[in-house]
């Protein structure tokens, strides 16, 4: 890296990793809470889409970072 540029690749593709990671949490745990129907605050979603959003989650979660990482992935 150098010092004039001030960026580092790098660390912004691990951010980005980061964020995808985080929002697969939230993604699943939001759906874990419309399939336990016990809150509140949430409106009165269908129980399915509680499923539909943690498996989306999940899938986020697991797998986006795998897929971004192989597409960065320095060829030699």
């Amino acid at each position: 890296m150098s010092e004039t540029t001030g960026k580092d690749p790098a660390a912004a593709r691990f951010a980005v990793l980061q964020l995808v990671r985080l929002s697969g949490a939230l993604l699943a745990f939001a759906g874990v809470l419309i399939i336990s129907g016990k809150v509140s605050w949430l409106p009165k979603l269908p129980e399915a889409a509680g499923y539909a959003l943690l498996g989306a989650g999940l899938v986020d979660f697991f797998a986006g970072p795998m897929l971004l990482a192989r597409r960065w992935k320095s060829r030699p």
